[in-house]
């Protein structure tokens, strides 16, 4: 890892645990640079409040300036974010429609500084009569809609011209039925079992899953991200962020408990062994929360993996070829190189992943999804 790369991290991890920076070690830094990984990685924010954490060297003040009008324009489209949830759940609500809001915006809430986190899509998590009743007020309201994919109970729209709200009827990562049967048990909990927790948005009350629910949701998108797609540090510093929010509140044996039926111990750990060594996330005594040497060097791997794709894999998109077919073609080989990295980290699980997602998309064509 080349200096500019290892500063960028210093950064992240002192604006992610708002602690001190230090820059000496590496010599001097192309900010340039560091703005390039910043935006890839769509971590901003929390750069900018490494920056202002700097010890014994200051960044150029023209540096700071355009860090600091970064972030502020971030807080601008959180604020007008926060505004969009709470009117989108009163007018559900309103139509006797409830659901719970995932990721984004409520995962922001375990940041020290949550409108500095970049925002994405609006994700809504609903039981099936909700999930119906849903699609029914708001896609004519919609200014565009997504394919619906039945099989998984997802359908995506625009509303008010710029913000993608996406309906969830479960949170299932297509890698596996054993992982998949791991959400569902966690969805049934928050649903039947009332296991949530509320973000007061303003004048509106939000939803969100329980905790031990929601790690099991963010872990899993996680991993399918990095597996099918492409994985960003914005998305593992999420989960760094939501088990440091509530590693007291956590059920630790029953989230033992959980990855182990999923069969996910050796991502976990791995991720986990990225989080301590890279972002500085803590060490909370044994079991799963905890650096494991062991797991090293598929951590290394995984980095490297971060580091090239970002941001759930878009930034690679930008630079695919514009037509279908040179597009499709892209894609697969990318897929294919993907998954070559990716069997050196977890070889078992490469080729089982790789095969069920596969074979799940060639059902959900001829499903016409």
């Amino acid at each position: 890892m080349n200096n500019n790369q290892q500063a960028f991290l210093e950064l992240v991890r002192a604006g992610l645990w708002e602690k001190e920076a230090r820059l000496l070690p590496f010599g001097d830094v192309d900010y340039d640079e560091i703005m390039r990984l910043s935006e890839t990685q769509s971590v901003d924010g929390l750069v900018t409040a490494g920056i202002e954490h700097i010890q014994a060297i200051k960044a150029p003040q023209d540096v700071v300036l355009q860090f600091i009008g970064q972030s502020l324009q971030i807080e601008q489209q959180n604020k007008a974010m926060n505004k969009f949830v709470a009117k989108l759940i009163e007018k559900l609500r309103k139509e006797d429609v409830y659901t719970l809001l995932v990721k984004g915006q409520g995962i922001a809430q375990c940041y020290e500084r949550p409108l500095w986190r970049a925002s994405g899509d609006v994700d809504l998590l609903l039981n099936d009569t909700n999930y119906e009743k849903a699609k029914k007020v708001l896609i004519p309201l919609a200014d565009g809609v997504e394919q619906e994919y039945k099989s998984f109970k997802h359908i995506g729209m625009t509303l008010n011209g710029e913000y993608v709200v996406e309906l969830h009827g479960t949170m299932h990562s297509r890698l596996s039925k054993r992982i998949d049967r791991g959400v569902d048990e966690a969805q049934n909990d928050v649903f039947f079992g009332g296991s949530v927790r509320s973000w007061q948005n303003g004048n509106t009350q939000v939803f969100l899953p329980r905790a031990d629910e929601d790690v099991i949701f963010v872990f899993t998108h996680i991993l399918h991200h990095f597996y099918i797609e492409g994985i960003g540090l914005r998305q593992i510093c999420d989960w760094c962020r939501l088990l440091y929010r509530y590693r007291s509140e956590l059920d630790l044996r029953l989230l033992e408990t959980r990855i182990r039926k999923m069969g996910l111990i050796s991502e976990w750990k791995a991720f986990y062994n990225l989080a301590n060594r890279y972002l500085g996330m803590p060490d909370y005594g044994e079991g799963l929360m905890v650096h494991d040497s062991r797991y090293d060097k598929k951590a290394d791997r995984i980095m490297e993996f971060v580091l090239e794709t970002g941001n759930f894999g878009h930034n690679r998109e930008r630079t695919a070829s514009k037509s279908y077919m040179g597009g499709k073609l892209a894609s697969t080989f990318r897929k294919l190189k993907d998954f070559g990295h990716h069997m050196r980290i977890f070889p078992i699980d490469s080729v089982k992943f790789f095969c069920y997602f596969a074979i799940d998309g060639i059902g959900g064509a001829m499903r016409g999804e």
